[in-house]
């Protein structure tokens, strides 16, 4: 199945409000990786990396996103949105993804250590017929790159 073609002015607006969120992870020491979860147009939930402060290591921005938009929606299942994300998604965020009946994701750099939407392992691809979240990356990577970059700059 081939991704959806992205939607340029919408999906670098929501990617925008991503990063936005990302910096707010980097700012708690976290690192630097924000999402959000839009349905018809508008954000239903928002989260950043927050597994370091939550003592949680669920806690990535794509699971806090969910977790907004399900309480949002008063309902676990979130078909018909997109989960726009700073980093390419790893398999845990990807299966939170598809038990969610995400349609769509959207994500800005690519993950080579553990990423699942195409650079370690390309799970959209390997998800049974109905169940398949379109994938597309590399919207706003030079922005989401340079992020994590100096983020573990200043670690090292």
């Amino acid at each position: 199945m081939a991704p959806v073609n992205p939607e340029p002015a919408t999906d670098l607006h929501f990617m925008h409000h991503a990063l936005i969120l990302a910096e707010r992870a980097q700012a708690a020491g976290e690192v630097p990786i924000g999402a959000v979860v839009v349905r018809g147009g508008r954000i239903i939930g928002e989260g950043w990396n927050q597994p370091i402060g939550a003592h949680d290591p669920t806690a990535h921005a794509e699971i806090v996103a969910l977790r907004a938009a399900a309480t949002a929606a008063a309902n676990y299942r979130l078909a018909g949105t997109t989960v726009y994300v700073t980093l390419e998604p790893c398999p845990m965020c990807l299966g939170a993804m598809q038990n969610a009946r995400v349609s769509r994701v959207v994500f800005g750099a690519w993950d080579v250590k553990a990423g699942a939407c195409g650079s370690v392992i390309d799970l959209p691809r390997q998800m049974r017929p109905g169940a398949a979240i379109d994938a597309f990356g590399g919207v706003c990577a030079d922005e989401s790159r340079e992020l994590l970059r100096r983020f573990f700059a200043s670690r090292r």
